[in-house]
């Protein structure tokens, strides 16, 4: 009795891969700017506290009119969904760490767990780019660890898509990919360049009186 064409190494590799594997750069990458972006958001958790308890607490990060983190922490872009911002990092960035250490380790993640990352990435760099202009355009402040979280988001978001672009996870034309994968890096730093000089140009009257 017939069972179907039995399986050859061919179809066996033919079969969709459910663990998918990461470079070590990809695991340093998601360790460093998890650690990183939990501790700004922790300290900016911290300040939040003590500015409930004493409101005239003034955060080590109020340094001058333009950088500032109070007045943010404060305002109504601050708790934009009810509660602290910086508690969605707190979580979201100890997540990444812990997984991060496991692909340093070796582990293979589920490809719908990185599809989830990737989507969440997503999300957090989307929300990122709304606080920088709500930063710049609106409440006319920097807020330093804030700034920090712009930072480490967008990295995180760029190499986690590069990793599905290379994975398979995301198609994309070979000739892009190979773009990407040659000129990450100069890419990445092009998008911090663009954001550096909105701030630049936006306070330009204020760093131009500290020269």
């Amino acid at each position: 009795m017939s069972h179907g064409p039995a399986l050859t190494p061919d179809t066996a590799t033919a079969r969709p891969a459910y663990t998918v594997g990461a470079s070590r750069r990809t695991g340093w990458v998601m360790v460093l700017t998890g650690i990183v972006g939990w501790l700004a958001s922790f300290q900016l958790t911290l300040d939040d506290w003590r500015l409930l308890k004493d409101p005239a607490y003034q955060p080590p990060c109020d340094i001058s009119p333009v950088v500032s983190c109070g007045s943010v922490m404060s305002s109504a872009q601050g708790s934009l969904f009810g509660f602290p911002n910086m508690l969605l990092g707190l979580g979201a960035f100890a997540a990444v760490t812990a997984l991060g250490v496991a692909v340093l380790c070796g582990a293979r993640l589920h490809r719908r767990l990185w599809l989830a990352l990737g989507a969440g990435a997503l999300v957090g760099v989307v929300f990122v780019h709304w606080l920088i202009g709500q930063s710049l355009y609106e409440l006319n402040k920097i807020c330093p660890y804030c700034a920090v979280v712009w930072v480490v988001t967008i990295a995180l978001f760029w190499y986690l898509t590069l990793h599905a672009l290379e994975q398979g996870m995301v198609s994309a034309p070979r000739g892009v990919l190979e773009v990407v994968r040659d000129t990450h890096w100069m890419m990445l730093g092009a998008w911090y360049g663009v954001i550096a000089l909105l701030v630049l140009t936006r306070f330009w009257s204020y760093w131009s009186s500290l020269l």
